[in-house]
């Protein structure tokens, strides 16, 4: 169990350590839907358009090393969702239940609870995703619903899974203008 997690804002020189996790994710895991792992340039274009719209895009480091990433982007384009954003968060496996996906999650949650944002939406790919689930959970998501069979990837359909959380004030006020 590491002693040390530092999460901080991942900088262009993360990308390729960013890559490096995802494309396991890709290759050999049913947490996204994608099947071709991008280029860690494409990563880095990804990441643009997250801080383009003023959201957090985080790495956690155990000595010196990315060990996992996170970061919040819109839930949907249409403007009525424009308080909503959904997380995504990847960690090395060789860092399962260490605590860096607490770590990244509970960043994300406060930097995004300092912004307009008032909910925050998991789509976790799979009802036997119970790392995932149980993560969102204990900080405070609560299940929305589940579509069933929505993926197919790995010769198998994979249900999708919506958690759910409000942010700062969450529905009982307007939000800021």
């Amino acid at each position: 169990m590491p002693s040390h997690i530092v999460v901080r804002d991942a900088m262009p020189e993360d990308m390729v350590s960013v890559q490096l996790i995802y494309a396991q994710h890709v290759l050999q895991g049913t947490a996204t839907f994608e099947e071709v792992p991008p280029t860690a340039e494409e990563l880095l274009a990804r990441r643009a358009v997250v801080l383009d719209l003023d959201l957090p895009y985080l790495v956690a480091e155990i000595d010196g090393t990315v060990a996992g990433y996170c970061y919040a982007s819109l839930y949907r384009p249409r403007v009525a969702y424009r308080y909503t954003i959904e997380d995504s968060i990847y960690i090395a496996p060789q860092h399962y239940g260490h605590g860096v996906g607490k770590a990244l999650l509970s960043a994300l949650i406060e930097r995004c609870e300092a912004g307009p944002w008032r909910q925050m939406i998991a789509v976790i790919a799979g009802n036997q995703n119970a790392a995932s689930i149980g993560l969102h959970r204990s900080l405070g998501f609560k299940h929305a619903g589940t579509q069933m069979a929505t993926g197919y990837k790995f010769n198998q359909w994979i249900d999708v899974v919506f958690m759910q959380r409000h942010l700062s004030e969450g529905s009982s006020t307007p939000p800021r203008a």
